[in-house]
């Protein structure tokens, strides 16, 4: 009886956790781990070399940054990087994706620090319990506003840094950036529930996202004080939306059938155009 309890607790924790990772596609980041473990075991000089290009890589990526809004983003910004800090401008070869590289790892850098600053309020909160906790709709809104405002010193090359990413080579790496990101603002916010509405709140927050990152790049307002309004407006509109489409339990086995039914394709028609994808079926 033991073992049958062990097994099953295993199975509920793998569920749980299974759900973010299939999410976010951390599934295919941890394979490419362990693999590079392995490898390590086995062999470590491996590693080591290993490890010493993804330095070198990260560390011309990011002079690469400074160079992108007068080459773009480019194997001219990544070869113009790599000579700012002593390497020969043919190293560009080592990015066989080019622009796409450089877009993806600043998305990925901007994605690690939103998370740091959340975990740092996470935590200054935790060690202060006299400090006001903020409601989980401020919380989403002052996450958005600081993840966007990361964007403002590209925003006139940030265009092509879109359009790059929905090349179909690129869509599933940036599918994964953004699902992560609204994944990780909804965590900190609070939100830890395993249900149906766990898929739709984040959706809805990508689609909130997406929406007003292209506002952000056609605002000439102040300090963007237009785009942040138009983002409050967006999450308030998500926020009754969400209200009609809570299932009470009075509700009857076939309103919740249908109601789930219109909520996930609502979810998936938004997923489909934050990719910017249209078909017919």
């Amino acid at each position: 009886m033991a073992v049958s309890n062990l097994l099953a607790l295993r199975k509920c924790m793998s569920m749980s956790n299974g759900i973010r990772s299939l999410w976010t596609s951390r599934p295919l980041l941890t394979t490419i781990t362990n693999k590079v473990e392995d490898g390590a075991n086995n062999n470590p000089k491996t590693e080591s070399e290993e490890e010493y290009v993804k330095n070198v890589k990260t560390k011309i990526l990011t002079a690469s940054l400074p160079f992108v809004n007068e080459h773009g983003w480019s194997k001219h910004a990544i070869s113009a990087g790599a000579e700012s800090i002593g390497y020969p401008g043919v190293i560009h070869g080592m990015f066989p994706n080019g622009g796409a590289e450089l877009v993806q790892y600043f998305y990925a850098n901007c994605n690690a620090e939103l998370v740091n600053i959340l975990k740092a309020e996470a935590l200054a909160i935790e060690a202060d319990p006299t400090k006001v906790v903020k409601s989980s709709e401020a919380h989403v809104k002052d996450a958005l506003e600081k993840r966007l405002r990361m964007l403002i010193p590209f925003k006139s090359t940030w265009p092509q840094a879109i359009a790059i990413m929905t090349l179909p080579p690129n869509v599933p790496n940036a599918l994964a950036n953004l699902l992560t990101l609204v994944d990780d603002i909804c965590y900190y916010a609070g939100d830890r529930s395993v249900d149906f509405n766990w898929y739709t709140r984040r959706v809805v927050l990508a689609g909130i996202y997406k929406t007003t990152e292209l506002y952000l790049l056609q605002d000439t307002s102040e300090d963007h004080k237009n785009t942040w309004n138009f983002m409050n407006r967006r999450i308030e509109d998500a926020l009754q939306i969400h209200g009609l489409m809570k299932i009470t339990t009075s509700s009857s086995p076939d309103q919740t059938i249908n109601r789930a039914a219109e909520a996930g394709s609502a979810a998936f028609v938004t997923a489909r155009n934050i990719l910017g994808l249209n078909w017919n079926r």
